[in-house]
Formats: structure tokens, sequence, C-alpha cells
């Protein structure tokens, strides 16, 4: 979070001061991408850039604090990546041969950086897979992107009580999933029985 400092920034990025835009992206660029890596956003790094355009071309319009300013973004992350997967189902990807991604591997990206660079994000992303959309929403908004419940429920449009029951049961079932993974034969005795 930028802090004291935001409507300054706010301020100077609307002038269009390449230092505020700058403060801007490095604040929110790794939330945003982490957010819709755990959501399993399709191409999640175009879709922060693209985000990051309409905060651009949207500031204008844009009233409030640092906080609902961070709730705008991700209001803005979230249809963009409805709009996407709405995209994707009407025009399925075309695929490739194994020859065809060969020649792509051998461009010149370093597969072993990719694999460091995912671990946590895919560790992330397998626990939230058991997760409803829903409670994988909730959990990633608080977080992952810092948001409060209230700003939640204004990015999801649903009510303060909701976002809590939601966050409530997606932290039970996440509990429960990393209990499960951490002590795999824990559900096969109980105590009495050992």
């Amino acid at each position: 979070m930028i802090g004291d400092g935001f409507d300054d920034v706010l301020a100077a990025a609307r002038r269009g001061d390449e230092w505020a835009w700058t403060t801007v992206y490095r604040d929110l660029a790794p939330v945003l991408l982490g957010w819709l890596r755990s959501q399993r956003a399709p191409v999640p790094e175009d879709l922060v850039s693209e985000v990051l355009l309409q905060v651009v071309r949207d500031l204008s319009q844009f009233a409030g604090g640092e906080s609902s300013f961070r709730s705008w973004v991700f209001t803005i992350a979230r249809n963009r990546t409805i709009d996407q997967r709405r995209h994707d189902q009407r025009h399925p990807s075309v695929c490739f041969e194994d020859d065809d991604l060969v020649r792509l591997g051998e461009a010149g990206d370093d597969a072993s950086l990719h694999a460091v660079e995912g671990v946590t994000t895919d560790e992330l992303v397998e626990l939230l897979a058991g997760l409803t959309e829903a409670e994988r929403e909730v959990l990633t908004l608080r977080y992952v992107a810092g948001l409060s419940q209230r700003e939640c429920a204004e990015v999801l449009a649903k009510t303060l009580n909701n976002v809590k029951q939601i966050q409530k049961r997606g932290l039970r079932s996440l509990r429960a999933h990393a209990a499960g993974l951490a002590y795999p034969f824990a559900g096969d005795t109980t105590l009495s029985e050992t």
C-alpha cells in the first residue's frame, strides 16, 4: 500500500507524472498478478497489463481514497477475468504440435526460472483448487490483494455478511485440506484406537 502519500501520487498520476505511475505500478502489479494467478485467470500477465491500461484510461472518473482505489482496481481485474473467460469459451485456443512447442522452448525461455518463480503460486493454486469459486475469490481478495471484507463485498457485489460467511467457510476448508496434506492418514484412525 502506498499509505499517507496516496493523494499526492494520485494527483501526480492524473497529471501524467511518470514517477507516480511507477509508484502505482510497483504497488499494484505484483498483487494483481498473484491474485489473477490464484483465480486461474487465463494469461494473468496480459490481464495485469489490460487492467493497468484501463486504470490509466479511466483514472479521471475515479474519486476516493486508497482503499476505494484498490477496490476499484480489483473490480476492474475481476471483470476483465470474467470477460477473458467468456471470450475463451467462445473462441477456443489452437493446439500446437509437440515439435512447435520444442522450437518455442529453444527460443530462449529458461524453464528452470519459470519453475522457481511458480513454486509458491502453484502451491497456492493447489490449495485453492478445493474451494468453491466464491471462497477462492473472497480469500484471495482478502489475503493476496489485501482488501478488507467491506472492500471485497464491493468488488464482488455481495453483502458484507455474505463475504464474512464465505471467508469463514473457505478458511475452514483450507484448514481441513492443509491438515489432510500434513497428516494424510489422520482420518483413518481415532485417538482412542491408537
